[in-house]
């Protein structure tokens, strides 16, 4: 996204600027699925990632390797590739692999098995994390793999407490949107998102259904976001809030506050989230120089 960011896909097997290589990295095709896989089920291909230099590398790739987990196809492969294909995947060293894979098996999101390889756990439960450490692709990963439902949008004016964010707007294009757990079906947040006009209008509803704003509108829309800033508090569910998260009247929820800003400064998205206090935990990661 800029100048500081690079792209780690299969093309680069060394990268002189991190860690060394913790073993040889192999560009060679994807493992094939395991035995008890069907053998027609294509194999499991990670998403390519922008790495940013001034993060936690392996938290960059582990959550970016989650949200491809978590978006993949239902009769994709099981079987992950080894931790030497998956390090030249994304560019990394494998110390720095087995890194965000450890991460991802701590969440209960894939199992390891001496000899016969890593696997996705199918069936594993998720309660994720809110964490305030990360880039775009960061904050989208871990909104990745809900099923949502657009419950409604429109042209309404500035509400009152967003007017400091659109001070040349007299109007925003308001998204509402529920979020269940893609297996459960239980309703885990709902969000409303407030869009500037001109950006909202390049917005197509089914990519809502399927992609999180921050990616519709980075990837989609083309907006050049610059940065994100987040707010977190905890609250009480409001009638609105109990009704959509089947959660009791003024139970626990936490309450996340997003501007999204582009290149230029101006504030594109401010997205306020309400989540289930029973599904998510916060955790602030502060790293020093």
């Amino acid at each position: 996204m800029t100048d500081s960011h690079e792209t780690a896909t299969g093309e680069f097997a060394t990268r002189e600027d991190v860690d060394a290589r913790g073993g040889s990295a192999s560009a060679s095709a994807l493992p094939s699925a395991p035995s008890h896989a069907p053998s027609s089920a294509p194999s499991f291909a990670p998403d390519s990632l922008v790495l940013n230099r001034k993060l936690p590398l392996w938290y960059q790739v582990s959550q970016s390797l989650r949200a491809s987990i978590l978006g993949r196809p239902q009769d994709a492969s099981l079987r992950l590739p080894t931790e030497e294909q998956l390090a030249t995947h994304y560019g990394v060293s494998v110390l720095t692999m087995r890194q965000a894979l450890k991460e991802l098996e701590t969440e209960g999101l894939i199992s390891r098995h001496r000899r016969r390889g890593t696997f996705i756990e199918p069936r594993a439960r998720r309660a994720t994390p809110v964490r305030l450490l990360g880039s775009v692709d960061a904050i989208v990963a871990q909104q990745s793999g809900d099923a949502t439902t657009v419950l409604g949008h429109g042209a309404v004016p500035v509400p009152g407490d967003l007017a400091e964010f659109f001070p040349d707007c007299g109007e925003v294009v308001s998204f509402r949107r529920l979020r269940r757990d893609g297996e459960s079906g239980e309703p885990t947040n709902w969000a409303e998102n407030a869009v500037r006009p001109e950006v909202a209008a390049r917005i197509d509803l089914t990519d809502l259904e399927r992609w999180p704003m921050t990616k519709v509108l980075h990837d989609i829309v083309g907006v050049k976001i610059s940065r994100i800033t987040d707010t977190v508090e905890a609250r009480l569910a409001d009638p609105v809030t109990a009704d959509l998260l089947q959660v009791p009247l003024l139970s626990p929820i936490l309450h996340y506050t997003g501007v999204t800003y582009d290149e230029k400064g101006r504030v594109v998205d401010v997205a306020r989230i309400r989540y289930r206090g029973d599904r998510f935990s916060f955790s602030l990661t502060v790293e020093a120089r």
